[in-house]
């Protein structure tokens, strides 16, 4: 054979992509957002041709900004990372918010980066800039990844196995959060030609390997959850008898974002009053205060209270970081990551990885502390006006409609907006699976995040609804992400837009009374006419414009087959 008609050797970039994506399979990745690119095609097509060999579930963004929160919706959602691949240049700094967030909401997120060769930067070479360690002192690991064909090439596997490790973290040191990989590539910048057959049996062996280990990992996860509930460990705090029986100690369960079910089984346990914020996924059961903040602020059971044990991240309210920042109160703040930030408003906190009961422990000697709660709490619950089904919806009884309506299986989404904070004072407990962009309590990535969490979810519980409740300011920051490319698969959801024409939550800050009203409605208010229904159809959605409260509850009643958009007029 002639040299001439020799087969042609795969691209080096080829290589490394396919091996790097393979190592990510075999340890569990089962999701991959791409967007493209030039630089960043050998990743692209190697991501291509896992989805044909039936490796991984493949999607597709134009947006980067928007594909980062995308696959930080799936991470949320499966607890593992969804690698997203960008090209160089700009591309990587759109992912900079999504990745902060995954950083402060601890969740497992790997960005992709193709990059040009080192000796290009410096010389304002095309698309070429420092974007490696982009995620400066957030990223869990960043790696600046010499060309596959240099002389100290790494090893592609082991970059899978340090990245998703990383991500991941670990009970007892860094949880989880962002990884950037920074990859440089040359030309050729991809090639696979002649190698097809051998590429697809290695992403399927991968993905045996990858389903081995996710369920190895469950295991182990239900294992170390069941062990850190009912044994005494190291740095566990535990409620002794002698806490409440005939002392003084009077104690309240808080849980803010990502608190889990530990939070929940604490305070049943125990028989203490649970303050959970509606974001925390903790708002069950008899010991659950709906109107927590309300009784803080205005009850003299607030005032009374000398202990704190707190699970998760608190962001919702002023009036727990003010709790728990008394003098008075002993702040216990649970959080299974001992060497990383805690939560601790005054930096007096003690920091427990567990909490728990004594053997033995009588919930009883409670008893008349959570009844004193719970009888304040209906009180105030009975205090509210009755909602007219009549009438045109309010924010109130917005937001009970799509809590009351949203079934244990699905998927309620809450936006960073004025609504959220209405519905925790009214939502009734009851078993509804949150999801919340608290890290960072931004508003940025919502609809996008959203889309991640249904199509991740629906992949489990096919028959399960995803909801978004959003204002209009949120909605726009990332209309973007309402639109996807021709041909991919979306998700069923349902997005509730609270319309009140602009930032309406800064009326309730200081600054409302304040400012020159006219630079305060410029600049705060920052009010808004788009025409939401042209939106919405633009991007193929169903839309719905809701003008009762009874025409609300109907619509949220009927079965979600797609993408609707229910739009709600509120005053402001």
């Amino acid at each position: 054979m002639s040299a001439s008609s020799a087969p042609a050797a795969p691209a080096p970039s080829s290589i490394f992509a396919v091996e790097l994506l393979a190592g990510l399979i075999r340890r569990g990745v089962q999701d991959v957002v791409v967007c493209p690119g030039s630089r960043s095609q050998a990743l692209a097509l190697a991501a291509a041709d896992a989805e044909q060999a039936g490796a991984i579930r493949l999607h597709v963004r134009h947006d980067e900004r928007a594909a980062a929160f995308f696959a930080l919706g799936l991470s949320r959602e499966t607890g593992l990372p969804a690698p997203v691949v960008v090209t160089s240049g700009t591309a990587v700094a759109n992912l900079l918010p999504a990745a902060l967030e995954a950083h402060e909401g601890r969740v497992p997120f790997i960005a992709l980066s193709a990059d040009r060769p080192a000796d290009k930067r410096g010389v304002r070479a095309s698309q070429t800039t420092t974007q490696h360690d982009m995620f400066g002192p957030a990223a869990r690991l960043s790696r600046d990844v010499a060309p596959p064909e240099a002389q100290l090439a790494e090893d592609p596997d082991e970059l899978a196995r340090d990245a998703f490790a990383a991500a991941l973290g670990h009970a007892g040191g860094q949880p989880a959060g962002p990884v950037q990989l920074n990859l440089q590539f040359r030309e050729p910048l991809s090639g696979t030609a002649g190698f097809e057959s051998m590429i697809a049996g290695g992403f399927a062996a991968a993905a045996e390997e990858g389903a081995e280990a996710r369920t190895i990992r469950a295991l182990d996860a239900r294992n170390v959850a069941a062990a850190a509930f009912g044994t005494a460990t190291i740095n566990t705090f535990t409620l002794e008898a002698e806490h409440t029986a005939g002392s003084d100690a009077r104690t309240v369960v808080i849980a803010g974002a990502a608190a889990g079910t530990e939070a929940t089984d604490f305070a049943r346990a125990a028989g203490l009053p649970l303050l959970g914020e509606v974001v925390s996924g903790c708002r069950e059961g008899e010991e659950a205060i709906v109107a927590y903040a309300a009784l803080i602020d205005q009850h003299s059971l607030g005032g009374s209270v000398n202990r704190a044990i707190v699970f998760g991240h608190p962001t919702l309210t002023r009036q727990i970081g003010a709790l728990v920042g008394r003098a008075d109160v002993e702040a216990i703040v649970v959080d299974p990551h001992v060497d990383t930030d805690h939560y601790d408003p005054v930096r007096s906190a003690r920091i427990v990885r567990h909490a728990r009961v004594a053997p033995g422990y009588d919930r009883a000697a409670n008893a008349t502390w959570l009844a004193a709660w719970q009888t304040a709490d209906r009180a105030h619950a009975n205090a509210l006006p009755a909602i007219d089904a009549g009438a045109a919806p309010s924010r109130r009884s917005l937001v009970a409609a799509v809590w009351n309506s949203t079934a244990p299986t699905d998927r309620l989404m809450l936006a960073a907006s004025r609504l959220v904070r209405v519905l925790d004072g009214v939502a009734e407990p009851r078993a509804v699976d949150v999801r919340s962009n608290r890290g960072l309590a931004g508003i940025d990535g919502t609809i996008a995040t959203t889309a991640g969490i249904a199509f991740a979810s629906q992949s489990v519980i096919p028959d399960s609804v995803t909801r978004l409740l959003i204002g209009d300011i949120a909605l726009l920051h990332d209309a973007s992400s309402l639109f996807a490319p021709a041909g991919e698969r979306v998700p069923r959801m349902q997005i509730i837009l609270g319309n009140d024409g602009g930032g309406t939550i800064f009326d309730g800050l200081e600054v409302a009374s304040s400012a020159e009203r006219s630079a305060y409605e410029r600049v705060m208010f920052t009010p808004q006419t788009v025409n939401i229904a042209a939106l919405a159809t633009a991007a193929g959605w169903q839309h719905v414009l809701v003008e009762t409260q009874q025409q609300l509850e109907t619509v949220l009643a009927e079965p979600v087959t797609g993408r609707v958009f229910v739009e709600v007029a509120l005053s402001r």
